[in-house]
């Protein structure tokens, strides 16, 4: 079992130390700007909600507990929940967000998963493991696949999404769970 070096340096920072946030910073900035870009989509928004994500990672860093998951999980959830606020506090929220186009700059979207810096090798199986991740979302139905991503890359809600699917709330929340069950079985094999 490895040690989840991420758990190791919120600890650290939970403590001041400063060394540990930067490290933190630098083994992190990457993934996370590219949640946060995924929901937000502006990169000048993303930039300031990327020093509102580290402000939160060093104010409550000490509200992290390893034994409740890895690291890069709790800091995933703090910035989508971030990601999240900022959408929700748009002026345009009174009306449903448009579906994000698959390839809306021409770019294949796989290719924006993998992290330039890693290398070839990580860039193709990250590649990979977004290949398996879109041939799962294409076993699922298609109001289901498109709820859960808009619910988990666009942020919407689920009132949103029961609103554009013409379904009950209720009906909305089984949905997300079975599709969620439904990817996790397939990711699995």
């Amino acid at each position: 079992m490895t040690v989840d070096q991420i758990s190791l340096l919120l600890q650290r920072v939970a403590g001041g130390d400063r060394s540990a946030f930067e490290a933190l910073y630098a083994a992190t900035a990457a993934k996370l700007s590219g949640v946060l870009t995924r929901i937000l989509g502006n990169k000048a928004e993303v930039d300031d909600a990327m020093q509102e994500v580290f402000i939160r990672v060093w104010q409550r860093s000490a509200q992290f507990r390893p034994e409740r998951g890895a690291g890069m999980s709790w800091l995933i959830a703090v910035a989508r929940n971030h990601a999240l606020d900022r959408l929700r506090a748009r002026p345009e929220r009174a009306g449903l967000r448009q579906e994000v186009a698959r390839d809306e700059d021409g770019q294949d979207p796989l290719d924006r998963v993998a992290d330039k810096a890693a290398g070839a090798e990580a860039g193709l199986i990250a590649q990979g493991e977004a290949r398996r991740v879109v041939d799962c979302f294409d076993e699922l139905e298609n109001d289901r696949a498109a709820a859960i991503k808009g619910a988990y890359l666009q942020g919407l809600s689920y009132l949103d999404l029961a609103e554009r699917h013409g379904v009950p709330l209720n009906t909305m929340r089984t949905w997300l769970r079975r599709g969620l069950l439904r990817l996790r079985e397939c990711l699995d094999r």
